[in-house]
């Protein structure tokens, strides 16, 4: 007898009640959420060793101090994430304090008014650190030079003008200049100072622009993979100059905010600041070789480094003439663990 007919199974409906759904679960990435994880670690020891670290004064202070360097790092993410890096803002901090001084105390003879003064000097503290960064991505774009190369011959540079301009001693403002200047630094708005204040703002600016907008995409498209974000009509040499140009006005704008503390500019203003941004961003997670950058974990970073030193002065337990060599550990530790996560994936 001839085989009874199989019918064939029916398919099941991959739009039915039946179909498996995508999971809605989000994986956990210790990468994204560590610096944050270790920030509150830290919050609760800084209050274990020492009850005046949660105080109102304290936090203030130490979040008052992250501000010049958090912003510079803002900065630095966007240069990190394109692939490269810039070693010279600490010397370009000292260079641009040096001629903004100069040039509000030139001015102030005049008899110009203190607020036309300042403004005049913060502009050209804007314009040279623009001006700075694009230098920077000049030659790293059209003289395709390494970045580390660049940055390290004109951190070298900025340095030394700096001790030229001041003969090597110290450029000091003019004292009417300074009283009205001062409030920038350590004036407030309910309570909290206008450094965080813009240190808020930057961040926030910062991580609209990389997360919401078509040059953060292209920022870390280039990052990613710069051949083939080239040949998918992405002006790859437009997107690195444009980031070096937005740290150069980081740096610029971090100073505004310092000069009022110290009121003077030398060779030893923004002495390894390149080293406490670079570390805040890359123990906020942002990869070194680029193609991945985590503004609001820059901002956790960067706390984090003033909180390391805050509870380190608090107990005494570690000289601070070593945190700088704390800070260069974190770096390692923090470049570390990126390769060994990379390695599992």
């Amino acid at each position: 007898m001839p085989p009874a007919s199989r019918e064939p199974t029916p398919m099941p409906d991959p739009s039915g009640p039946d179909a498996p759904r995508p999971s809605r679960t989000r994986r956990f990435e210790l990468k994204t959420w560590g610096p944050f994880i270790a920030l509150g670690i830290l919050v609760i020891l800084g209050t274990l060793v020492n009850p005046v670290f949660l105080t109102p004064n304290n936090l203030v202070n130490v979040l008052t101090r992250t501000a010049f360097t958090g912003i510079i790092a803002i900065g630095a993410t966007f240069v990190i994430t394109t692939g490269g890096i810039d070693l010279s803002v600490g010397s370009l901090a000292a260079f641009i304090a040096g001629v903004m001084i100069m040039v509000m105390n030139a001015l102030q003879p005049a008899g110009m008014a203190p607020l036309s003064v300042v403004a005049i000097g913060m502009v050209a503290a804007l314009a040279l650190g623009v001006g700075a960064g694009l230098i920077n991505g000049l030659l790293v774009t059209k003289g395709r030079i390494e970045p580390f190369i660049v940055t390290l011959g004109t951190m070298g540079i900025f340095r030394s003008l700096v001790t030229y301009l001041a003969n090597g001693g110290t450029l000091s403002l003019n004292m009417g200049t300074r009283g009205f200047y001062r409030p920038v630094y350590y004036g407030d708005l309910f309570g909290v100072t206008y450094p965080i204040l813009v240190y808020a703002l930057v961040a926030t600016v910062g991580a609209v622009v990389l997360y919401r907008t078509r040059y953060g995409r292209y920022v870390t498209a280039t990052g990613s993979n710069e051949e083939v974000a080239r040949y998918s009509a992405i002006k790859v040499d437009r997107i690195k100059l444009a980031a070096y140009a937005l740290q150069g006005a980081c740096v610029a704008l971090a100073v505004v905010l310092y000069v009022p503390r110290l009121g003077s500019a030398s060779a030893t203003t923004g002495l390894l600041w390149e080293l406490e941004a670079i570390a805040a961003v890359i123990i906020g997670g942002t990869i070194l070789k680029g193609g991945a950058g985590r503004i609001w974990g820059t901002v956790a970073g960067a706390i984090m480094l003033a909180l390391i030193d805050n509870i380190l002065n608090l107990t005494g337990a570690i000289s601070v003439y070593l945190n700088a060599a704390i800070q260069g550990c974190i770096i390692i530790i923090a470049v570390l663990v990126q390769r060994d996560a990379k390695g599992r994936r």
